[in-house]
C-alpha cells in the first residue's frame, strides 16, 4: 500500500506504507487525521521513530510544498524546529515529509491546560505564555509568522522550545522584522484563541511580547479591537462546526433524527447516544416528569448526566417541532460559553428524533460534576458571611464572564451552578442567551443577579455580603 490510497479517519494500525524511494515507512499511532488530505502519525522509517506527514488527495502537492517552504523558512531564519530528515513528492503516491520525533515532548497547549483552572494570572500561567510570546516575537523579528498560531505549534522538549507545523509558516521580507499591520493581526489570532478572561492582563501581555524583540509600535486599543474581531469570528465558525461532521464533532443526521458527538468522545458514549432512555430506567433519577428528566447512569466506569426534554402532549409538540429543540440549543450554548471563558459543565452528545423531519424527543448528554451546588456549598455560611476567599472569587469571576460576553442565563438559582474542582459552573443552560442589544442585556442580567441572590434570606450577612461583592452594571 502507499500513502495515496489512504482514506478514512481510522486507516488500521500498525499500517506499512511503501514509498517511491523504496523505503518502507510502518505508522504505529495517528496524531491527526483530515480525510482525504492529511495524515499525521509516529511511524517507523529505517529503524528511528519519525513524525510522518502524509499528504494525500487534490491538494497533495499545494500542502507538500506549503509544508516545505515553511519548515525551511524555520531554519533559514535559525529558529529552532524538529530535525527534517526526508521529503519528495510523487503524483502516483502522494508527498511525504518525515520529521524528528521528539519523544515525551508536551505542547504548551497540554501545559496550560495543566493550569488552566487556577485563578486567572498565576505564576505558572505566566511562565506557559511567557514562552509563547517569546517564541512568536522571535519570528516576528524574522520576519515570519504562523497563520494559525496556537499553544499547540510549540513543543517544549528537554527544556528547548520547538515551533511545529511549517505547512503555516508565511513570511514578508525573511531576515527583516513583519511591519506593525501583520504582526498585529497575527498577535490578536493568538490572543483571540485564549480565554477571554485573560483579556483584563492584555496589557502585561503585550509588554511581554515586546521586550522579547517583538513589533514595538502595537497599540493596546488597536490589539484589542483586533482580538475582538477574530474572537467574534471564531465563535460563529466553532459554533457551526458543532452541527456538521468535522474533525472535532461527528453529526450524522437524517429524516429520522440528529445526533452529534464530540469526536474524541465517541468511545464513551456512543452506547448512551444509541439508547439513552435504557440508560436513563437504570441510572439514578434527579427529576422525572413534565417538560424534562434528568438522570445520573454509569458507563464504562464513568458517571455521566442525561438529561431527557420530553414532549407533554400534542400542543407541547406542536410548539417545539417546527424549532430546535432545547437540547440542541442547550448544546451550543455550551460551547458559546466555553468559547467566552465561562465555565460549564461540558456537553458530550446530544440527539434529536424526528419523524418525517420534525423534532420529537431530544437527550442532552453531559459530563457528571459532582452533587454539591452553590445552595449547599454557602449553606455554612448564611449566618456568618464568611465565605471563604476562594469560592467568592469563582462566583465573582461567572458573572464577570457573564457581563464581558453579554450572556444571561435565565434562570440563575444555585442549584443551577455546580461548585466542582474548586470553582463554579454553570448547567441547565436551556434558555442561555447572548445579546446583542446592551439594554437588553442589562435587563436579564439583573433578572439573573436577583434570582440567584433570593436562594438566601434577605436579612443575612451572606445575602449582604454577594449583593455588595458580586458584579453589577447600570
Amino acid at each position: 500500500m502507499n500513502s495515496s490510497q489512504l482514506q478514512g479517519r481510522h486507516p488500521e494500525l500498525p499500517l506499512t506504507l511503501g514509498l517511491h524511494t523504496g523505503d518502507e515507512l510502518v505508522v504505529q499511532q495517528w496524531l491527526r487525521v483530515l480525510p482525504g488530505q492529511r495524515y499525521v502519525g509516529r511511524a517507523l522509517w529505517r529503524g528511528r521513530s519519525v513524525l510522518a506527514k502524509l499528504f494525500v488527495g487534490g491538494k497533495a502537492q499545494r500542502h507538500f510544498q506549503r509544508e516545505l517552504n515553511g519548515v525551511q523558512l524555520l531554519l533559514q531564519q535559525g529558529l529552532t524546529t524538529p530535525e527534517l530528515l526526508a521529503s519528495d513528492y510523487d503524483a502516483a503516491f502522494g508527498g511525504w515529509v518525515l520529521f524528528e520525533y521528539l519523544d515525551g515532548a508536551q505542547s504548551l497547549e497540554q501545559q496550560w491546560q495543566q493550569v488552566a483552572g487556577q485563578p486567572v494570572w498565576t505564576p505558572a500561567q505566566q511562565q506557559v505564555l511567557e514562552q509563547a510570546l517569546a517564541c512568536i516575537a522571535q519570528m516576528h523579528r524574522k520576519g515570519l509568522w504562523q497563520g494559525d498560531i496556537h499553544l499547540d505549534n510549540f513543543m517544549l522538549h528537554n527544556g528547548q522550545l520547538y515551533i511545529i507545523d511549517g505547512g503555516g509558516i508565511a513570511s514578508e521580507t525573511p531576515g527583516q522584522p513583519l511591519t506593525t499591520e501583520t504582526a498585529l493581526k497575527n498577535l490578536a489570532v493568538f490572543f483571540a484563541q485564549l480565554s477571554p478572561e485573560l483579556d483584563d492582563w492584555l496589557e502585561p501581555l503585550l509588554k511581554i511580547y515586546i521586550e522579547q524583540g517583538g513589533q514595538q509600535n502595537i497599540q493596546l486599543a488597536s490589539l484589542r479591537d483586533a482580538i475582538a474581531k477574530i474572537r467574534r469570528w471564531r465563535i460563529r465558525d466553532y459554533l457551526k462546526k458543532t452541527a456538521r461532521d468535522c474533525s472535532l464533532f461527528s453529526v450524522n443526521k437524517s429524516v429520522s433524527g440528529v445526533t452529534a458527538m464530540q469526536r474524541g468522545r465517541m468511545d464513551e458514549v456512543a452506547e448512551l447516544v444509541a439508547a439513552p432512555d435504557r440508560f436513563i430506567d437504570s441510572g439514578h433519577i434527579y427529576k422525572t416528569g413534565g417538560a424534562a428528566t434528568v438522570a445520573r447512569v454509569e458507563h464504562k466506569g464513568q458517571s455521566w448526566i442525561i438529561k431527557r426534554y420530553n414532549i407533554k402532549d400534542f400542543l407541547h409538540w406542536l410548539k417545539r417541532c417546527w424549532r430546535p429543540s432545547r437540547a440542541w440549543h442547550s448544546w451550543q450554548a455550551g460551547f458559546l460559553l466555553e468559547l467566552e471563558g465561562i465555565a460549564v459543565v461540558q456537553n458530550v452528545a446530544v440527539r434529536e428524533r424526528r419523524l418525517f423531519g420534525l423534532r420529537r424527543q431530544a437527550w442532552l448528554i453531559s459530563e457528571y460534576a459532582g452533587e454539591q451546588d452553590l445552595i449547599d456549598r454557602f449553606a455554612p455560611y448564611i449566618d456568618s458571611g464568611e465565605v471563604p476567599e476562594q469560592d467568592l472569587l469563582s462566583l465573582q469571576q461567572l458573572l464577570a464572564g457573564m457581563i464581558r460576553a453579554k450572556i444571561s442565563h435565565g434562570d440563575l438559582k444555585g442549584h443551577n451552578i455546580l461548585w466542582h474542582n474548586d470553582r463554579c459552573l454553570l448547567i441547565d443552560l436551556d434558555a442561555v442567551r447572548q445579546h446583542k442589544s446592551h439594554g437588553s442585556f442589562v435587563r436579564a442580567f439583573k433578572r439573573d443577579r436577583a434570582r440567584l441572590l433570593r436562594n438566601w434570606p434577605q436579612e443575612s450577612r451572606l445575602y449582604r455580603l454577594l449583593n455588595e461583592k458580586l458584579p453589577q452594571i447600570d
